[in-house]
C-alpha cells in the first residue's frame, strides 16, 4: 500500500541529518560480517554502573510504593507528574537562587519534541490579517552553526529555519580551534519566532560563554522572542560541561534539559523552565500532540533528584568518564596526526563528542567517512550538523564528529587509523584495507 502523502507528510517521512546517516551505518554494519568496525557515530550514552545502579534502586523504590499504582497506571497532567515538578522546582529554587513555581515548568517526552512544538509555535507563518492573503514568516533562529542536527526537522516550515556562520578562533601551533558567534551577522528582530541552541553543544563540544548567551538573549527581548538554550549536556545533571559555564535563567530565556544522557534515554524526559507564558503556550501544544511525558521515568527521576544523588553521579562519574574519553582522544590525535597537516580539533569543553576540522580537505566528508570505513573506523560526517545554513561554505564538508562512547584503546586505536587516512588523502594516496 502506498498512501497518497501531504506536504507535512512527505517532509517528515524523510529521514534528515544524522538519521539518514544511521540507515549507511547499519547498513554497513550488517554486510561487514566478519569484519571488526571501531563504531563511533552513536550519541546513545554509554551505560555506566553507576547511574545504571541509582535507575535500579528508583524503580525498587517505586514498585514498593502505595505510589506505583497512581504512577503507572492513571493517566496524568499535560504539563507533568506533580512530585517531578515539585523535585524540580526546589532543587532549582535552592541550587540557583531562583523563585521558581510550577507554572515555570513542564515536563515533556524528552527535548526533541519540546523543539518541535516550540519551532511550530512560534516559527512559521502567522495568521494573516484581514483583508491579506497570507501571514509574516517567523523565522527560527540558531545563532551559531554547526549545532545539532535535529534542529534540522523539527519546522513544519522548513523555509522558517535560518542558522548563521560562526567566527572561528584558531590556535595553529596546537591545531585546536573553537567557534564563537559572529554577532556582526547575526540577526534577531520582529521577523524572529524563537531562538534555539545547544550548551554544550552537540555535535562540537563548545560552551557559548555567559556573555554570548546573555547578549544573544538581550537581542532577543525587545521583540518578546524565546531563547530556547538547549541544555541536554549541562549542569546540574548530566552535568557533562568539561568548564566552568552558568546556566541562565529568567527573562525571555527557556532552560531546555534532558535526562537522557543522564541515564533515561529510554524514558525520553525533557524538562522546560521558563516564562509561564510560554510554558502554557508549549503544554496547550503538547496536550494537542501526546497529552503527556511518560510518568514512569518522573517517578523514578523525583525519587534521584530529591535525593541529591543525581546531581553527584553526575559530577563524580558520569562527567569525569566523558572527559577522559576527551583526553584519550585528543592525546592519541596529537601523536598520530602529522604536525603539517591543516587538521584542528575543538576545544572539548562539554558533551559526548569530539569534533575534528579537517580544513582544506582534498575530498568530501563524505567520502572521508566512506575512506574511514575501509579501514574499520566509523564516524559520522560533519556536513549532516548545518542545518538551516543556506550559503555556501567549504567548511561544511570539512569535519567529522567522533563520539566519545568507545573503549578507551578503540578510540586510540580509532584515531590512529584516522592519522593514517587524513595523511593519504592529503597527500592524494589510495587508502588501502
Amino acid at each position: 500500500m502506498t498512501p497518497a502523502l501531504t506536504k507535512i507528510g512527505a517532509q517528515m517521512s524523510n529521514l534528515t541529518g544524522v538519521r539518514a546517516i544511521m540507515k549507511d551505518i547499519i547498513e554497513t554494519l550488517r554486510a561487514g560480517a566478519g569484519q571488526q568496525f571501531i563504531n563511533l557515530s552513536a550519541g546513545n550514552p554509554l551505560i555506566l554502573p553507576e547511574v545504571e545502579k541509582l535507575w535500579r534502586d528508583c524503580t525498587a523504590d517505586l514498585l514498593a510504593s502505595s505510589e506505583y499504582g497512581e504512577v503507572v497506571c492513571r493517566y496524568g497532567s499535560s504539563q507533568g507528574y506533580a512530585p517531578f515538578i515539585e523535585a524540580v522546582v526546589n532543587d532549582f529554587n535552592k541550587r540557583y537562587n531562583l523563585n521558581l513555581s510550577d507554572r515555570n515548568i513542564l515536563i515533556t517526552p524528552g527535548s526533541q519534541s519540546l523543539y518541535f512544538y516550540a519551532a511550530n509555535a512560534f516559527g512559521g507563518y502567522t495568521v494573516a490579517d484581514q483583508g491579506r492573503e497570507g501571514g509574516d514568516l517567523k523565522h527560527i533562529v540558531l545563532p551559531l552553526s554547526p549545532d545539532y542536527t535535529g534542529y534540522g526537522g523539527v519546522a513544519l516550515t522548513p523555509e522558517s529555519l535560518i542558522a548563521y556562520k560562526p567566527t572561528l578562533d584558531i590556535d595553529a601551533s596546537a591545531h585546536r580551534f573553537k567557534y564563537r558567534p559572529d554577532f556582526s551577522q547575526l540577526s534577531i528582530d520582529e521577523n524572529t519566532g524563537c531562538v534555539i541552541f545547544s550548551r554544550p553543544c552537540n555535535p562540537t563540544g563548545n560552551v557559548l560563554t555567559d556573555e554570548e548567551v546573555s547578549k544573544i538573549a538581550a537581542l532577543a527581548a525587545p521583540y518578546n522572542v524565546p531563547v530556547m538554550v538547549d541544555s541536554a549536556y549541562a549542569p546540574p545533571f548530566p552535568a557533562l560541561n568539561f568548564t566552568e559555564m552558568t546556566p541562565l535563567f529568567g527573562g525571555n530565556v527557556i532552560h531546555c534539559m534532558s535526562l537522557s544522557k543522564a541515564g533515561l534515554p529510554g524514558e525520553r524526559l525533557g524538562i522546560a523552565i521558563g516564562d509561564a507564558e510560554v510554558i502554557e503556550v508549549l503544554e496547550c501544544f503538547q496536550t494537542n500532540a501526546c497529552i503527556h511525558a511518560s510518568r514512569y521515568g518522573q517517578a523514578i527521576a523525583a525519587r534521584a533528584i530529591n535525593s541529591g544523588a543525581l546531581v553527584e553521579i553526575s559530577e563524580t562519574v558520569i562527567r569525569s568518564f566523558y572527559q577522559n574519553k576527551f583526553t584519550v582522544l585528543e592525546t592519541a590525535l596529537d601523536a598520530a596526526m602529522p604536525d603539517s597537516l591543516p587538521w584542528f580539533l575543538h576545544r572539548g569543553e562539554g558533551a559526548i563528542f569530539a569534533w575534528l576540522w579537517l580544513k582544506d580537505l582534498p575530498i568530501t566528508d563524505w567520502e572521508f567517512y566512506q575512506q574511514l570505513k575501509q579501514v574499520g573506523v566509523i564516524a559520522v560526517p560533519g556536513s549532516s550538523f548545518f542545518p538551516g545554513l543556506r550559503s555556501e561554505w567549504k567548511h561544511k564538508q570539512e569535519c567529522l564528529r567522533i563520539s566519545l562512547t568507545g573503549s578507551d584503546e578503540e578510540i586510540a586505536t580509532a584515531m590512529e587509523r584516522l592519522a593514517e587516512v587524513a595523511t593519504k588523502v592529503y597527500s592524494g594516496a589510495a587508502v588501502s584495507v
